[in-house]
C-alpha cells in the first residue's frame, strides 16, 4: 500500500488542486454510505423484498441524513471543476460539452443495459419474484436521477460563467428565491389550490444553486467573507425551517411520509447546501495541506477515478447480498424490518461486505467509464434499447 501511495504521489501534477478532489471524494462516498445505512428491506410472504427505512422507526436518526446528504458539496465542486475545464478547452464550447456529457452518459448506459439483461435471467432462470426485481430496479435507478440533473447543469456551464462574471456570488440568489417561492406555494396557505406538479419546478434551480456557487468560486468571485455568510446564513435558515416552518427533519425520503426534502429539493436542501459550501470554502486550504500526505491522497485519487462506478453500482452491491439472502428468510441487518437497535448494529456489520462487493463489481464496471472505442453502432444501439427498457420497468410503466 505504501508503494502504491508513493506511485500515485509521484504521478500527481504539482498544480493539482487536492482540496477539490478531496471534497469530491467525500461527497461521493457519502452517497453509498447514506443509502446503505438508511435503506433496508422487508420480506413479504411470497419471498419478495420491499424498500424500508430505519428512519420510519428511529426519527432521531434524521441528523445522520444531514451529514450524509452532501450533494450540495458535489455540485459545488462540480461547478468549480467545470470552470477550470471550460477555461482549458481547446475546441468549441459544443465540443467541450459533448466530451463532458459522454463521460456521464457511458456509465449510466452501462449499468442500465446490464440490469436489463439480468432481469429475465434472475426471474425466469433463478426464480426471483417480480416484486423483488421492481424493488431492485427502483434502487438501481434511484441515484441515476442525479446524473440526469448533473448533465443538465453541466450543459448550462457557459451561462453560469456569464452570470458569475456579472453578479459574482449573488448569481445563486435568484435560484434560492425561486425555490423559496415554490415552497411557499406548495406548503403555505394556498397549498390546497396548488397542483402537485408545481414542485417539479424546484428540480433545476434546487440543484443548480450549489453548482452556480461553485462556478462563482472557480471564477474567484467568492471570498472568505462570502463563505462565512453562506455558512452562518445557511445554518440559520436551516434551523428556522425545521423549528418554525415544519419541514421534515430527514434529508432523504421516508416510506409512508407525505413530504420529502430531496425529491424534488426543498428550501431546506438549499439551506444545507449553503452551509456546507461555506464550510468547504473556508476549510479548503487546510484540507489541501492535509492531502499532501501520500497515505491520505492515494484513496482520494482512487475514489475520484472510480466516481461514476461508485455512483452507478453501489446499490447493485447491496442487492447482490440482499437478493440471495431473501431465500433464507429474514437476515438481521439485511432482510427484515429495520425497526430495532439490533438491526442498526447488524447493518453496520454488513457495510464492509457491501464495500467489498462494490470493489469486486467495480473491477468489471469501470470499463464503462472509458471511451467505447471498440463498440460499434449496433452494440451502442442495443445498449440504448436495453437501457430504455430497464427505465420503463424501473419506473413502473411496464
Amino acid at each position: 500500500m505504501n508503494g502504491l501511495a508513493e506511485r500515485i504521489e509521484s504521478r500527481t501534477p504539482a498544480h493539482r488542486d487536492r482540496a477539490i478532489d478531496g471534497l469530491r471524494a467525500l461527497a461521493l462516498l457519502a452517497v453509498p454510505t447514506g443509502h446503505w445505512l438508511l435503506g433496508g428491506f422487508t420480506l413479504s410472504s411470497d419471498g419478495a423484498i420491499h424498500n424500508a427505512s430505519p428512519l420510519g422507526t428511529f426519527a432521531g436518526l434524521a441528523p445522520v441524513s444531514w451529514v450524509l446528504q452532501m450533494l450540495g458539496i458535489f455540485f459545488l465542486v462540480g461547478g468549480y471543476a467545470s470552470v477550470l475545464s471550460y477555461r482549458r478547452r481547446k475546441g468549441s464550447t459544443g465540443e467541450w460539452l459533448k466530451g463532458r456529457l459522454a463521460r456521464l452518459g457511458r456509465p449510466v448506459l452501462g449499468v442500465t443495459a446490464v440490469w436489463a439483461a439480468l432481469l429475465p435471467l434472475l426471474h425466469f432462470g433463478l426464480g426471483v419474484p417480480v416484486d423483488s426485481l421492481r424493488t431492485a430496479s427502483t434502487l438501481v435507478i434511484q441515484p441515476l436521477w442525479f446524473v440526469g440533473v448533473y448533465t443538465v447543469v453541466t450543459a448550462l456551464t457557459p451561462m453560469c460563467v456569464r452570470a458569475a462574471h456579472r453578479l459574482g456570488v449573488w448569481a445563486a440568489a435568484p435560484l434560492l428565491g425561486s425555490v423559496a417561492l415554490v415552497d411557499f406555494l406548495r406548503y403555505g396557505p394556498y397549498a390546497d389550490a396548488v397542483p402537485s406538479w408545481l414542485s417539479l419546478l424546484n428540480i433545476l434551480p434546487g440543484w443548480l444553486f450549489a453548482y452556480q456557487l461553485g462556478v462563482s468560486w472557480g471564477e474567484g468571485r467568492v471570498t472568505r467573507r462570502h463563505a462565512w455568510a453562506l455558512l452562518l446564513g445557511g445554518t440559520a435558515l436551516f434551523t428556522a425551517l425545521l423549528v418554525w416552518f415544519g419541514y421534515p427533519a430527514s434529508m432523504v425520503g421516508v416510506p409512508g411520509e407525505a413530504r420529502t426534502n430531496s425529491h424534488p429539493p426543498s428550501l431546506l436542501v438549499l439551506a444545507l447546501a449553503a452551509a456546507q459550501s461555506g464550510a468547504a470554502i473556508l476549510l479548503r486550504n487546510r484540507l489541501g495541506a492535509l492531502l499532501r500526505r501520500p497515505a491520505l491522497w492515494a484513496p482520494v485519487v482512487i475514489v475520484n477515478l472510480s466516481a461514476m462506478t461508485i455512483l452507478c453500482w453501489h446499490q447493485t452491491a447491496m442487492l447482490t447480498a440482499a437478493i440471495p439472502a431473501s431465500y433464507l428468510g429474514e437476515v438481521p441487518g439485511l432482510v427484515g424490518a429495520p425497526d430495532s437497535v439490533g438491526w442498526i448494529v447488524a447493518r453496520l456489520a454488513w457495510m464492509p461486505v457491501f464495500a467489498g462487493l462494490l470493489v469486486l463489481i467495480g473491477r468489471f464496471a469501470r470499463g464503462f467509464e472509458s471511451p467505447w472505442t471498440r463498440t460499434g453502432t449496433a452494440r451502442r444501439t442495443l445498449a440504448g434499447l436495453l437501457a430504455a427498457g430497464f427505465a420503463v420497468f424501473a419506473l413502473g410503466l411496464a
